[in-house]
């Protein structure tokens, strides 16, 4: 019994030691997990996310009708002049022909201007003014009969005014038949000339406007690209300048950053830097960036402590990559580390 009472004594400090050395252990392990997360995330903190973007073109056009084919599909690439859809409309047609038809009216109304008075007409108003001259010659010869009977005394001063007044009024007549002649001769007025000049210069600009209407009905891709969506379906009505598809550009290719104020000095315009895009198997690119903006007040970060911190704004960051054949497609991440 002696020696198992001096064995306990021994027995309870190597168990106190065991349990201080496993509190030990677990205090360095809580320790190094504590550095390694910190480590971590200071490493988190110390890469950028962007986001690749492109340029993307809407095609619209200005005819409103009835979509009778698309020649492309989502995805396909096209040039740029390539044909991508067909529209028709019968309503703008029949402008056309309505356009055409004023302007053949006009040009006809303006070459019978040009034209003059037609030959019957000069003919018939050198009729007139010759009927005229007979006239003034017999009521003249009338009224010096009359004249010399009254200064004989044969006839009344009645007779003699009446002779007078015939041959007043025929010389009157001679007279507006001598201009309606010279009107038939000289033809329209130049105004007259002008205006219908001006009629065909009209009639011929609705036509144009009417036409260049109708070179929407088919619709070409304004650049190099791929067909990013298409919107309405065959058969479907567009209206005017109703969106039909989105070209994303190919020559047109930018990363978006979002970059805290302190981290601008890093960001100048023309600066270049490289970045890793995952989406191609970590690939490493090189950027130039060409434009920084500010994001507005709804993307400060606000202070939480109310003294020793500040708010600190953001700016979207836009970079170009130096070479365009990258594969970088819209959407990939894009990191950079700093």
């Amino acid at each position: 019994m002696a020696t198992s009472d001096n064995q306990t004594p021994d027995t309870s400090k190597r168990t106190e030691r065991g349990l201080l050395i496993t509190m030990g252990l677990i205090v360095v392990a809580v320790a190094i997990t504590a550095v390694i997360g910190f480590l971590c995330l200071n490493t988190s903190q110390d890469i950028l996310e962007g986001q690749a973007e492109g340029t993307l073109v809407r095609v619209s056009g200005k005819m409103p009708g009835r979509v009778v084919e698309i020649y492309v599909s989502e995805g396909d690439t096209v040039k740029a002049g390539d044909t991508l859809v067909h529209i028709h409309s019968s309503v703008v047609e029949a402008q056309l022909t309505q356009a055409e038809a004023m302007e053949d009216v006009a040009r006809a109304q303006n070459r019978k201007v040009d034209a003059g008075t037609r030959i019957q007409i000069i003919q018939t108003a050198t009729d007139l003014l010759a009927q005229a001259d007979a006239a003034v010659t017999i009521t003249r010869k009338t009224y010096d009969r009359m004249q010399r009977l009254y200064s004989e005394g044969v006839v009344a001063e009645q007779k003699r005014d009446e002779a007078k007044a015939a041959y007043d009024a025929a010389v009157a007549q001679r007279d507006a038949a001598r201009s309606q002649l010279s009107l038939a001769r000289a033809g329209a007025q130049e105004e007259d000339k002008q205006s219908t000049a001006a009629m065909v210069t009209a009639a011929g600009g609705s036509v144009d406007q009417v036409k260049a209407i109708l070179e929407d009905s088919y619709l070409t891709a304004p650049c190099d690209g791929t067909i990013d969506q298409i919107f309405p379906h065959v058969s479907e009505l567009v209206a005017l300048g109703a969106p039909i598809m989105n070209i994303l550009r190919t020559d047109d290719r930018y990363v978006v950053f979002n970059v805290r104020e302190e981290l601008l000095p890093d960001f100048k315009t023309g600066s270049r830097f490289t970045a890793t895009v995952p989406g191609l198997g970590m690939k490493d690119i090189e950027l130039e960036v060409y434009n920084i903006r500010d994001m507005g007040s709804y993307a400060t970060w606000h202070a939480t402590k109310t003294t020793g911190d500040w708010d600190s704004r953001t700016f979207e960051v836009k970079a170009r990559p130096l070479d365009a054949n990258t594969g970088l497609l819209p959407g990939m991440t894009v990191l950079r580390k700093k």
